[in-house]
């Protein structure tokens, strides 16, 4: 006779394996690797509970409960903490994100979506712009086409790498955009129904309210609640470079369709294709 595990079963054991592995990473780091005094009477193996949350800036009694397999919701960004907190190697924190469930949003951080086989297949797509997007909208990696396709990426801070933002704020992707009216409609649409799932969490805040306080046209659509999901569809784009292009926006989901995805700008017709060829010799002109 065969069992099969519920969810609750399921989200039981990540929790303790969870736990078990924040303790014996915990344990593993001495005070001193974090800069912190070990005192004369120091029993604990390694780090103390209530260091590591004041490392991660989060309570102790929450942190505890992490410890302690409590069914507590767990935030990217609290796991991003306690990931840099227990100085832990990008395996280790891929497996901290697995154990949570979470996805790690970090932009301009080393991110196990983006691997560097995912790098070589972008790079190998050229002159087909494409690029990683989380739900986000910020932007983890792209191809050299698509950092001269909207706006020269190259140029902006990671923290501004985000198409959303760039959609309602930066003057060059805004003029390459041939349906400007219709795609930031669409994009605050899509960006509402995926902040559903993550209204609590700072970063997702941060990003809203810099939206709101930068542009007013995003505060007139953002007002309306109006919710689309992702789908591919054809766009007409002014580049700077070679002029107007068609091309098919495709979504390759690299995990839960809520989560990271390649995106690819395939060439509808011979003009196009011809164009991001000259897109391409024009940015392998400037290396």
């Amino acid at each position: 006779m065969t069992t099969t595990m519920t969810t609750t079963d399921e989200s039981d054991v990540r929790r303790h394996e969870l736990a078990a592995f924040l303790r014996s990473r915990r344990e593993r780091i001495t005070p001193e690797q974090v800069g912190l005094d070990r005192g004369r009477r120091r029993r604990t193996p390694g780090l103390r509970r209530e260091e590591v949350a004041q490392l991660s800036a989060v309570g102790v009694t929450w942190y505890t409960w992490l410890e302690q397999a409590r069914d507590i919701h767990v935030s990217p960004q609290v796991l991003d903490a306690i990931s840099r907190a227990l100085l832990l190697d990008p395996s280790e924190r891929t497996h901290l994100f697995a154990l949570a469930g979470a996805v790690d949003p970090a932009p301009g951080t080393s991110c196990a979506t983006v691997t560097p086989g995912l790098r070589q297949l972008m790079e190998q797509l050229e002159p087909v712009p494409a690029c990683v997007l989380n739900s986000r909208y910020d932007i983890l990696a792209y191809n050299r086409t698509y950092g001269r396709l909207f706006c020269d990426l190259d140029a902006l801070p990671p923290e501004d790498r985000n198409c959303i933002l760039l959609a309602f704020t930066n003057d060059d992707w805004r003029a390459s955009v041939a349906d400007l009216r219709e795609s930031t409609r669409s994009m605050a649409a899509k960006f509402r129904a995926s902040m559903a799932e993550h209204l609590a969490e700072p970063a997702w805040k941060a990003l809203l309210g810099r939206l709101e306080a930068a542009s007013p046209e995003f505060r007139e659509i953002w007002a309306r609640h109006e919710v689309v999901s992702q789908a591919g569809r054809t766009k007409q784009i002014r580049n700077a470079h070679v002029g107007l292009l068609s091309l098919e926006h495709t979504n390759l989901w690299l995990g839960p369709a809520a989560g990271p995805r390649l995106i690819a700008y395939v060439p509808c017709d011979d003009e196009s294709r011809a164009a991001l060829e000259k897109l391409q010799a024009f940015v392998l002109s400037e290396v």
